[in-house]
C-alpha cells in the first residue's frame, strides 16, 4: 500500500526545519531515517499533509567529544555510522557494539539514533543502553533548547517527552569515571529484541553498577535492587565473586519485574531472559 499523498520539505538548517513545523503545525511531521515512519505511512496508520525531511541539516549529524569528555552524537547519525565512528569506538565501545548489531544492515544504514528514540517503539535497543549510561537528550524548538535525561524521555509506548514543535538535536553521554565499562546483551526471535539488558560497571564512580532492562514494558526499567547490592562490593573483585554476590538478588528481582505478554514472548519468558541477559551484560562489562 502507498501512503496518502503529502508534500515533502527539505530544509538545510535546523532553523528552517523548525520554521516549517511552526507553519504547518500538527499537519506536519519530521522525517529522519524513515525506517519506522515510512512503514506507518504506507500502512496508513499515520497520515500527514507535510513531511519535513531532516537529512540535509548538517548540525544533526556531528559526532564529537567536548573538552569535559562528554560524547555528543548528532540525532541524525545512523546506527552504521555510530558503529564505525572512531570516537564512539574509543569512548563507548559497548555502544558501538550495540549499533553494529541493530536489526539488519538495511536498517543500520538508513535508521538514525534520533529516529528510533523519538518513535519510542518499546522493542528497541538504544533506549536501554542510554539509560544505563545516564545519557541526555537535547531538544530544540523555535523558543528554546532544553535537555531531558534519557531516563525521563520515554513516557510510554510510542510517547516521549519531546513536544510536537521540537527536534531531537543530539544525544549527550556524560564522561564516565576511569575504568568504567559498559555492555548490552539482548535476545529476540525477530530483528527486534524480546528483552535487552544494559550494564555499566564503574571502578571509581558514585555507583558501582547501572543495570537496566528494556523491551519488557513500554519503557526501560532499572534493576535497582541488583544495583544496590553491587554498590557495596569492592571495585576490583573478579567477575566470579561479583556474580556470586549478585546472582540470588538478580534472580529474585527478575522474577518480580513487571513484564508484558506480547508477540515477542510471555511475561514469564521475558523475566527469565532478564536474569540470563543481565548476567551476560555484567560479565561483559567486567571481563
Amino acid at each position: 500500500m502507498r501512503p496518502v499523498r503529502f508534500e515533502l520539505h527539505r530544509p538545510t538548517s535546523l532553523e528552517d526545519a523548525l520554521a516549517f513545523k511552526a507553519v504547518y503545525g500538527d499537519a506536519a511531521t519530521f522525517h529522519a531515517g524513515g525506517t519506522e515512519l515510512l512503514v506507518a505511512l504506507k500502512a496508513r496508520v499515520l497520515h500527514y499533509d507535510h513531511v519535513i525531511d531532516l537529512k540535509q541539516v548538517p548540525e544533526l549529524r556531528d559526532i564529537h567529544v567536548r573538552e569535559d569528555g562528554t560524547l555528543v552524537i548528532g540525532a541524525l547519525s545512523t546506527h552504521h555510522v555510530i558503529a564505525r565512528d572512531p570516537l564512539v569506538r574509543r569512548v563507548l565501545p559497548g555502544y558501538a557494539e550495540l549499533s553494529e548489531n541493530v536489526a539488519n544492515i538495511r536498517v543500520r544504514v538508513a535508521g538514525t539514533l534520533g529516529g528510533v528514540l523519538c518513535f519510542a517503539e518499546p522493542h528497541a535497543d538504544a533506549p536501554t543502553m542510554l539509560c544505563a549510561l545516564d545519557a541526555r537528550m537535547v531538544l530544540a524548538s523555535p523558543e528554546r533548547t532544553r535537555t531531558v535525561p534519557s531516563r525521563e524521555f520515554h513516557l510510554s509506548e510510542f510517547t516521549t517527552a519531546r513536544e510536537e514543535n521540537e527536534i531531537l538535536v543530539a544525544i549527550e553521554v556524560p564522561p564516565s569515571s576511569a575504568g568504567t565499562r559498559s555492555a548490552y546483551r539482548c535476545f529476540g526471535h525477530t530483528e527486534r529484541p524480546a528483552v535487552g539488558v544494559a550494564a555499566a560497571w564503574s571502578l571509581n564512580g558514585p555507583k558501582r553498577l547501572n543495570l537496566w532492562a528494556g523491551a519488557i514494558t513500554a519503557t526501560p526499567q532499572p534493576l535497582s535492587e541488583t544495583e544496590e547490592a553491587a554498590n557495596v562490593l569492592a571495585a576490583d573483585l573478579p567477575y566470579e565473586e561479583v556474580w556470586a554476590s549478585l546472582s540470588s538478588v538478580l534472580a529474585a528481582e527478575a522474577a518480580r519485574i513487571d513484564a508484558h505478554d506480547d508477540l515477542h514472548g510471555s511475561a514469564d519468558y521475558k523475566r527469565h531472559l532478564v536474569s540470563v541477559l543481565a548476567q551476560r551484560a555484567i560479565k561483559a562489562s567486567l571481563t
